[in-house]
C-alpha cells in the first residue's frame, strides 16, 4: 500500500520561499501569476522588470559575489568595475527604464551604495560562511511534502563563538515591515542547511546607513509554526486551484501581471531560468514603485 511517508520526492513537493510566501500573503492571485502560471505560447513563467528591481539586482550581484572569494583577494578587483559590468545586464529596456534620465538616476543611486561598501566594508571585509547548495533548501514538513528554500545574502562568520550572523542587504528606500517573514525564514534555512548556530541578524540599508541595523533573532519553533501554517494554505490553494485577489478586481500586486496577460507588456528577454521578462510602459513615474503603502 502506498504510504505518504515512504517517498520523499522533491519534484512533487511544494516549494516555498520568502518571495513566494510574501506574494501569497499579499494576494494569492499574484502568487499564482508569479510562481505557477506559464505563458501557453512559450511555456515559460513571466517576470516583470522595474527600475527598483534592476537596481537591487545589480547591487546584490556585486556584493554577493564577494562572499565566495577568500578575504585577502576580495577587493582585488574594483567593485565599481564589477558594478559597471552588472549594470550592463539591466541597462535600457532590460531594466525597465523608459528613458536615459531615469536610468542615470537609478544607476547613480546604486553607485553610491557600492561606494558606501568600499568605504565601510564592515562584515564584507571579514570571514563569510557559504552554504554548499546553489539554492539552500530543506524539508519544512515531510508529511506535508513541503520544502522551504531561499538564498541568504551574507553569512558572517563569528570566530569567537564559532557562530554565524545573518545579513540582508537592502537597496530600497523603505524599511522592511515588522510583519516581514524574511528573518524567520532565513533563520530556519541557516539552522537546517549548515551546522553553526545563528547568534545575530541584521539588515544593511545601503541607501542611507554605513552601519548594519541589528534585528532580534526570531524564535525557531515560532518561526516554523508560522511558516508551515502559511505553506499549508499555499499547498491547499494549489490543490484546489483557487487563487483569488483579495480586492476582487486586481490589486497593486496582481494588476501589473494582469496587464501583461492582456497584452500590454513588452517582452525584453529571458532570465537565467528561462522566464520571459516583460516591462510595462508606465505612465506613472518609476519612483512610485519604490514604496508601497501597507
Amino acid at each position: 500500500m502506498y504510504h505518504k511517508h515512504m517517498v520523499k520526492d522533491k519534484f512533487s513537493a511544494v516549494w516555498v520561499s520568502h518571495s513566494s510566501i510574501s506574494a501569497f500573503r499579499a494576494c494569492p492571485r499574484s502568487y499564482y501569476l508569479k510562481n505557477i502560471y506559464k505563458d501557453p505560447k512559450t511555456g515559460h513563467k513571466i517576470k516583470i522588470m522595474t527600475p527598483p528591481l534592476a537596481l537591487g539586482q545589480a547591487v546584490h550581484q556585486v556584493v554577493e559575489s564577494l562572499s565566495v572569494l577568500p578575504v585577502n583577494i576580495r577587493f582585488k578587483e574594483s567593485l565599481l568595475d564589477k558594478y559597471e559590468r552588472a549594470w550592463k545586464m539591466v541597462s535600457g529596456e532590460k531594466g525597465g527604464f523608459g528613458d536615459t534620465e531615469t536610468e542615470y538616476k537609478y544607476k547613480n543611486r546604486g553607485e553610491e551604495m557600492i561606494r558606501r561598501v568600499i568605504k565601510n566594508p564592515g562584515p564584507i571585509a571579514g570571514l563569510a560562511v557559504k552554504i554548499n547548495q546553489d539554492l539552500p533548501y530543506y524539508w519544512l514538513s515531510e508529511e506535508d511534502n513541503i520544502i522551504l528554500c531561499g538564498k541568504i545574502d551574507w553569512l558572517e562568520y563569528l570566530p569567537e563563538t564559532d557562530s554565524v550572523h545573518i545579513i540582508d542587504f537592502k537597496t530600497s528606500k523603505n524599511e522592511e515591515g515588522v510583519e516581514s517573514l524574511q528573518l524567520p525564514i532565513y533563520r530556519l534555512l541557516v539552522a537546517n542547511c549548515q551546522k553553526r548556530e545563528t547568534t545575530r541578524a541584521s539588515y544593511w540599508y545601503l541607501e542611507k546607513n554605513d552601519e548594519l541595523t541589528p534585528k532580534p533573532l526570531p524564535d525557531l519553533e515560532v518561526s516554523r509554526d508560522k511558516i508551515l501554517k502559511i505553506a499549508r494554505k499555499m499547498k491547499l490553494a494549489r490543490k484546489m486551484e483557487i487563487f483569488k485577489c483579495p480586492q476582487g478586481n486586481g490589486c497593486r500586486e496582481c494588476q501589473p501581471f494582469e496587464r501583461i496577460l492582456a497584452g500590454e507588456g513588452r517582452l525584453v528577454g529571458n532570465d537565467e531560468y528561462k522566464a520571459d521578462i516583460y516591462i510595462l510602459d508606465s505612465t506613472k513615474k518609476a519612483e512610485d514603485e519604490d514604496s508601497k503603502i501597507l
